[in-house]
């Protein structure tokens, strides 16, 4: 196996590791609903439905049935 000639300082080792990290998701906007959330998920309304693509996925549960 090779080896390096020279160690790698810090400040280098560093400067190669700064396009490594990950960004934070940024949130949509549903355009059917006006809710906020995470693009490709589906997600919780205020009513209770979870939604996709801006259409109801499941039904809302009553109270009474939980």
């Amino acid at each position: 196996m090779p080896q390096p000639k020279k160690k790698t300082s810090k400040s280098r080792r560093n400067m190669r590791r700064s396009h490594d990290g990950l960004s934070s998701a940024s949130p949509w906007t549903c355009s059917k609903t006006g809710e906020m959330h995470q693009s490709h998920r589906a997600y919780k309304g205020d009513d209770g439905a979870f939604y996709y693509k801006g259409k109801a996925i499941s039904a809302a549960k009553d109270k009474d049935e939980a």
